[in-house]
């Protein structure tokens, strides 16, 4: 299967000059009008200390200045892998407009008050699985989980506030870079990158760079 990507140069003039406020506009193309489902569905990848690595799409909850926020369960594959390593990458497949944002850096757990403030706005049935699974574990089969959270549902009735789970909260990713990729004809794509300039996570200048496709 071949397809060519036709859409309009993009260039170092239509950069902003801040990498978070680039990934803004864009983001706000792809979710308006519906042309994508969940344009906020990103790839998350991680490695065991041993250098194997893993994949999983999770939903991007937040984002601003400081990264890019998701939500899970701390002792998951990934939960467990980046407890010992922190580095991380963030795919977001946006296809339908032939763009790609990929991005590198390392995680920081979020704090407890921004937690329980998220699983709040969470319904009331995805609050009581994320108490019924313990993800990334085996389970015997479906009707176990299921009772499980009947179990729970007894227990917590609509209505009723749900405890927030100590083994359950959120990752902050703080980029290193942030690259763009646009696809054109002939594989003479776009792929611009914001590189971080300085150690400290959060801090620094942003330098761009233009890799070949």
């Amino acid at each position: 299967m071949r397809e060519q990507y036709r859409s309009q140069d993009f260039t170092e003039h239509d950069l902003s000059p801040d990498p978070m406020d680039q990934f803004a506009r864009w983001f706000r193309q792809v979710a308006v009008g519906g042309v994508l489902h969940e344009p906020n569905a990103m790839i998350v990848s991680t490695a065991a200390p041993d250098g194997r690595p893993s994949s999983r799409t999770v939903l991007l909850k937040q984002y601003d200045e400081r990264g890019f926020v998701f939500f899970t369960n701390y002792d998951s594959r990934k939960g467990r892998e980046l407890a010992v390593n922190p580095y991380v990458s963030l795919l977001f497949p946006w296809h339908p407009m032939a763009r790609q944002v990929i991005v590198t850096g390392t995680v920081l757990r979020t704090s407890r008050e921004e937690t329980v403030g998220y699983f709040r706005t969470r319904p009331h049935g995805s609050q009581l699985g994320a108490w019924a699974s313990a993800q990334s574990t085996v389970v015997g089969s479906r009707e176990e989980l299921i009772r499980r959270y009947e179990e729970l549902a007894a227990r917590y009735p609509e209505g009723e506030k749900v405890p927030v789970p100590p083994h359950w909260g959120g990752f902050r990713v703080v980029p290193g870079t942030i690259e763009f990729w646009q696809g054109h004809e002939n594989r003479l794509h776009d792929r611009l990158r914001y590189v971080r300039e300085g150690d400290e996570p959060g801090a620094g200048k942003w330098r761009v760079e233009r890799l070949c496709p």
